[in-house]
């Protein structure tokens, strides 16, 4: 293999949908980390909350740990998106948001749209750039 070809590596939570469904929960390719929409499930217990601030959360532990798995952290997030099936409950999640985004400022889009499971409220995609951030 030459230094230019890069391996493609699958991180995998141990969720039930990403066996089911046929997925990983992020995928390293070179310095990138893609990580797919993630929800509010704890994935151990594959128990979600009714509150969409607690799934918030939830969704941002997930992301951190396939962050970490990748070698990297928020620090290196370049892009964020939320998916929400409710407008009025993007607002009540802000707090959460601006602490683990709030210092690293990546490009970020709110999308309305209907989501796999009923009980989902919020579901966060990001991207990230191993290396291309201070610590946070």
């Amino acid at each position: 293999m030459t230094e230019q070809q890069t391996v493609r590596q699958a991180i995998l939570s141990g969720s039930l949908f990403e066996e089911q469904i046929g997925y990983a929960r992020a995928v390293v390719d070179g310095d990138w980390v893609h990580v797919s929409g993630t929800t509010g499930f704890d994935y151990a217990a594959m128990t979600i909350s009714e509150d969409v601030v607690e799934q918030a959360e939830q969704c941002l532990r997930n992301v951190g740990a396939a962050l970490e798995e990748a070698g990297c952290s928020f620090a290196d997030v370049v892009r964020v998106r939320y998916l929400l099936p409710e407008r009025a409950d993007f607002e009540p999640c802000w707090p959460v948001l601006r602490r683990y985004f709030g210092e690293v400022r990546p490009a970020a889009t709110m999308m309305m749209c209907g989501l796999a499971d009923p009980r989902m409220k919020i579901e966060i995609e990001v991207y990230a750039r191993r290396g291309s951030g201070a610590r946070v």
